[in-house]
């Protein structure tokens, strides 16, 4: 496997929720689905085995869920490393998931959709306490993290939780 290659598949595996602060923790859509009323968190960072990268996350209560058939087509091709990506980048890559690597892993799929009711965040606010991800000065994405906004969002990137009382 080449380099490239490599990385877009560990890309890849980290967008799809496969980086969590609990190794334990599975994703919501996998833990005999979401429901309206459960606390969900998206978790980014914490990468790291000796020296852990800082943790940010935003938690919220589920408010909707549905599923959909989608086609997983090709991922995006961005020419620049992870750690210079932008907002649009990271925009681009979300809406594309599901994707897949060739033309032949192209199919329909089923995504269970999240709207997630934002009730707390923790975002970098500079480089120096984080690269720009998902997560990144107050904002998901593209959209302005404020408490009761509400954020659609694929069930796989999300975890349970317990609500904060």
């Amino acid at each position: 496997m080449t380099k490239s290659a490599r990385f877009l598949a560990i890309t890849w595996a980290l967008l799809a929720g496969a980086v969590a602060a609990d190794d334990a923790a599975a994703p919501v859509a996998a833990q005999g689905g979401p429901q309206s009323g459960d606390c969900a968190i998206f978790i980014e960072g914490g990468d790291g085995r000796i020296f852990r990268a800082p943790t940010y996350w935003v938690r919220g209560t589920i408010s909707g869920v549905t599923r959909e058939r989608r086609v997983a087509g090709r991922c995006p091709q961005i020419a620049k490393s992870r750690s210079t990506y932008g907002r649009e980048d990271w925009v681009r890559i979300a809406a594309a998931t599901p994707c897949v690597q060739t033309d032949a892993e192209v199919r329909e799929v089923e995504v269970v959709r999240i709207k997630l009711n934002v009730d707390e965040w923790e975002t970098p606010w500079s480089h120096q306490h984080g690269t720009a991800g998902w997560l990144f000065r107050g904002y998901f994405l593209d959209s302005l993290l404020k408490k009761g906004s509400v954020i659609d969002m694929d069930a796989s990137w999300l975890q349970r939780c317990e609500p904060r009382k």
